[in-house]
């Protein structure tokens, strides 16, 4: 009976330790090419909202994995092999247009551009530091670049990327130096985006009251369409923080990305605030990172955020007055976007 008991208590801990242990996947192209497919497959979260039929998507990229496979039996270049895998894998992964979505290797990292590249710029920094705006003795602290222009009437702000983080001590003193204005701009073009936290935080300076900005939903399965309940996203202002209370113009172009794509959704809301400029470039999603077997890492996006309406914003936020740089205007020194909002600032 003893003997019995020592043979089950052994067999129960042999089937233990086989469950504890973790799926190892081999490191071979076929094996990485599933394994990939399968992370999108399973966690991507806009494979629905954008009709994407990655079964498809499997079927036309395994026939180009297996004739890789084939060719690289007689290629002794393992870089160049490396290389060409590592093309293959970034076109199945461009598919999915999607700027969040990046392939990291440890000789490069995939990116889908076309997000931007198929639209004009309206942008031109040789403008913004010319005389009439920034001039060459504007403010800079944390990323803001600051001036008043048309006359002191208008405050001016750039701010190129929220990575660069910003103090409230800051957003006081910009504001106190605009204080004589009547409007504010704060221009956003060409700003990639960065911190979510950095976007609402500036946002929460233009709010008087609680305020739904947004909402957020996390996958929950691994089905294309399992979501949780969506989250709010709710603004709660700080009456002993500076508050920007007069009008304001956000200026947005299509390289206005991510958390920048965020910040002009949440100033939407924002009560006496406008978008003036061309459609953001999207970027709803929250991407998140997952690695390969062979050590390549994959980041997705992986939760959605929408508009206090609960559209998407994965596209892009469209400006509440377009306007597009012309080239007659930048021939005479202006900026048409920046003298867009400052007409409709100023009455």
């Amino acid at each position: 009976m003893k003997t019995r008991i020592l043979q089950i208590l052994f067999l129960t801990a042999v089937l233990t330790s086989c469950i504890d242990q973790p799926v190892v996947i081999p490191n071979t192209p076929s094996d990485n090419f599933e394994a990939l497919w399968k992370i999108v497959d399973t966690k991507y979260c806009y494979l629905d909202y954008k009709h994407i039929n990655w079964d498809s998507i499997h079927q036309v990229y395994k026939v180009k994995v297996d004739s890789f496979v084939t060719a690289s039996k007689n290629n002794k270049d393992t870089l160049q092999s490396e290389r060409d895998f590592f093309n293959i894998m970034s076109g199945m992964l461009r598919e999915l247009k999607d700027g969040h979505v990046n392939l990291y290797s440890p000789f490069n990292r995939s990116r889908y551009w076309n997000w931007y590249q198929d639209y004009p710029s309206n942008f031109s920094s040789s403008l913004l530091y010319s005389d009439k705006y920034l001039g060459k003795n504007y403010g800079s602290v944390n990323g803001l670049q600051y001036a008043k222009i048309n006359g002191g009437k208008v405050g001016y702000i750039y701010y190129g990327s929220f990575e660069s983080s910003f103090t409230t001590q800051n957003i006081k003193y910009i504001f106190d130096y605009f204080s004589n204005c009547q409007a504010l701009i704060i221009d956003v073009r060409n700003n990639g985006g960065g911190s979510a936290d950095l976007a609402k935080t500036l946002a929460t300076y233009f709010f008087t009251e609680i305020k739904t900005v947004s909402y957020f939903r996390h996958k929950t399965g691994t089905g294309h369409s399992d979501f949780g309940t969506p989250a709010p996203e709710i603004i709660i202002p700080n009456a002993k923080e500076p508050q920007w209370k007069l009008p304001v113009a956000i200026l947005t172009n299509r390289l206005s990305y991510s958390a920048t794509n965020d910040f002009a959704c949440m100033m939407k809301q924002a009560p006496k605030a406008i978008l003036v400029g061309d459609n953001t470039g999207g970027g709803g999603g929250l991407p998140m990172s997952s690695e390969l077997p062979n050590g390549w890492m994959v980041r997705l996006s992986q939760v959605q955020m929408m508009d206090a309406d609960m559209n998407q914003i994965e596209w892009g936020i469209a400006p509440t007055y377009p306007c597009a740089l012309l080239q007659a205007d930048v021939d005479k020194g202006d900026d048409t976007i920046i003298e867009k909002a400052v007409s409709l600032l100023v009455k």
